[in-house]
């Protein structure tokens, strides 16, 4: 099997990011955004996909740390479209209703190479910590962008908002580890009958 790896390196007057992929792996991360609570949520996709995840960030946090939220995401579509290559055997299709305590996130993905995100989320409040709650829309808007995938994110319940935006994303973590999954059955084949994704 080919190594499904990506690195990207992005700098700007706003953020410097080292970023490494492995769609392969087992969960393995070292993550340092500038934010706590970021980098507990990265860990967590990085568990529940079971992708190996760097990322090391260095952004203007003194503004805010929207730069560097949106720009992790930007740096992880790409990398993630990367890895993907051709797409080749892919499952393409990812869905999941999952639970966290009172929290039920809905997830469902294609990876179509046509970038849509519908995030259907109110948050029950504006932080958590230093953390912006409305910058969980703005990264997941830039990894779409780049990643050339369709997204759907709705709450179905919660009332924490800690536990809203963990129950995202590990719901988006699972349902990314299945649509970027090897299908056995289809090995080599592109999941697609344009022939191209």
């Amino acid at each position: 099997m080919n190594m499904r790896i990506s690195e990207i390196q992005r700098k700007t007057a706003e953020t410097d990011i080292f970023m490494r992929l492995n769609l392969d792996g087992s969960g393995k991360c070292e993550i340092d955004t500038g934010n706590g609570f970021f980098d507990h949520m990265l860990t967590l996709l990085a568990g529940h996909s079971r992708f190996d995840l760097t990322v090391k960030c260095k952004g203007d946090t003194y503004v805010d740390f929207h730069h560097s939220c949106e720009d992790i995401g930007i740096s992880m579509g790409k990398a993630f479209r990367e890895a993907l290559g051709d797409k080749a055997g892919i499952k393409r299709y990812g869905n999941i209703i999952l639970p966290m305590d009172e929290s039920l996130v809905l997830c469902a993905t294609d990876i179509s190479g046509r970038s849509y995100l519908n995030f259907d989320v109110t948050m029950p409040g504006s932080r958590v910590g230093a953390f912006d709650t409305e910058l969980v829309e703005e990264f997941f808007a830039a990894f779409v962008r780049e990643a050339g995938i369709t997204l759907h994110i709705k709450k179905i319940y919660g009332k924490n908002t800690h536990h809203v935006i963990e129950c995202i994303f590990k719901a988006f973590a699972r349902t990314m580890k299945t649509a970027a999954a090897i299908d056995v059955a289809a090995a080599g084949e592109i999941p697609s009958t344009k022939g191209v994704l």
